[in-house]
């Protein structure tokens, strides 16, 4: 029996034991869980690199519409150009083939508009040109339903203009697109495209004073810019005016945008701005006349230029061109002084070839021959030259 209540004893004390285990082990398990669902909440670092919903659209932005050169052939056809890890595919083989069957979209150095950008789960497409489907209005796609069948409305796409002539170039990625900036993604696409070839409006702006670069690229006019100018600030006029000034001298007149909007009347004299009129949307009128850029006509740039190279010394070459064969001397010089006169006829003062026998020196120029080659009779009868016999 004390054997029999010891061990009784030992189970009593051991249960509250176990207990007491199994609550803290529960406890601990409880305590656990936010941290279990907050790592399951939170992407692993794989996941927390993939491209967000806000960059995609930043990127989309970012290429929309974006002018290019192509650096490579490129075909049409459903295949497009893949570019992965900064290689190109297909291979140059491949594209001539391509080309010789479906014909060209774009040879180097051409250019090209993104008409379209479409970010999936591995790849970008970058669509040149209208792409290499050409994609139906949603009312091209209405038919009408009669007795005679299904016809399309009058005036639907010929089955010739649904032909593309673009292309497609697509950027490949492993297994998911990172988050990338849209000057990443030029640079990954720098293989077949260039972005950093300039157009003739930015190689034009580079050529210009800072001032009038920064009137062009806000979209301005100053007093003084000529029409070039003008047009690359606010492109083509509305409408343009010819009329004269109280003055009585003519002028050219632009007029940029229509009311209730704001309107700009540039007048130009000659070709260059003479007076800018601007009548803003809440009704006041500003009138610029002074000169506020100083730019140096063409006609007065080539004239400083000829001015300059006619005070600039023409400096001789060192081994002039001559006629001389080698190691021969030139001939020395002679003066006027040196020089013989030509005799000069009394009776032709003026000069000429013409001698008769009262020439003070008339054995210098022989007498001239007549058409048969006989020479005349002298004046005394005898024969020519004669000399008298002793």
């Amino acid at each position: 029996m004390p054997e029999t209540g010891s061990s009784m004893n030992r189970l009593r004390h051991s249960v509250p034991v176990r207990a007491t285990r199994l609550l803290a082990l529960f406890a601990c398990l409880c305590s656990s869980l936010p941290l279990f669902a907050q790592t399951a909440k939170n992407p692993g670092p794989n996941q927390s690199d993939r491209m967000t919903g806000q960059t995609r659209l930043m990127v989309i932005r970012s290429l929309q519409s974006e002018r290019v050169f192509t650096r490579i052939l490129i075909p049409q056809g459903d295949k497009p150009i893949k570019i992965k890890n900064g290689i190109v595919s297909p291979s140059d083989a491949a594209i001539a083939q391509q080309v010789a069957e479906f014909g060209p979209a774009a040879k180097p150095g051409d250019r090209c508009v993104i008409t379209d950008v479409q970010i999936k789960d591995k790849d970008i497409a970058v669509e040149l040109n209208g792409g290499a489907k050409k994609h139906q209005k949603w009312y091209q796609h209405i038919q009408v339903i009669s007795n005679a069948g299904a016809t399309p409305i009058p005036g639907g796409p010929s089955p010739q203009s649904l032909d593309s002539h673009g292309a497609t170039v697509v950027l490949e990625f492993d297994k998911y697109i990172p988050e990338l900036s849209g000057d990443q993604v030029r640079e990954m696409l720098s293989p077949v495209l260039d972005f950093k070839a300039l157009t003739p409006a930015e190689a034009y702006q580079k050529t210009l004073p800072p001032k009038v670069k920064e009137a062009i690229q806000e979209h301005k006019v100053l007093v003084g810019m000529d029409k070039e100018m003008v047009t690359y600030a606010k492109g083509r006029p509305l409408r343009k005016i010819r009329d004269k000034d109280d003055q009585g001298q003519d002028y050219e007149e632009w007029i940029y945008g229509n009311p209730p909007e704001e309107v700009d009347f540039v007048r130009f004299k000659g070709n260059e701005v003479a007076r800018l009129e601007i009548m803003t949307v809440d009704g006041q009128k500003i009138v610029r006349t002074e000169k506020e850029v100083d730019l140096q006509s063409r006609e007065a740039e080539l004239a400083q230029q000829q001015q300059q190279r006619t005070l600039t010394p023409v400096t001789k070459p060192a081994n002039a061109p001559t006629l001389r064969r080698p190691g021969e001397e030139p001939d020395p010089a002679v003066s006027s002084s040196q020089r013989t006169s030509r005799p000069v006829d009394p009776t032709n003062p003026q000069g000429g070839s013409s001698c008769d026998p009262t020439c003070t020196n008339p054995q210098t120029i022989p007498p001239p021959m007549p058409p048969n080659g006989v020479p005349p009779n002298s004046p005394t009868g005898g024969p020519p030259h004669a000399v008298p016999s002793q």
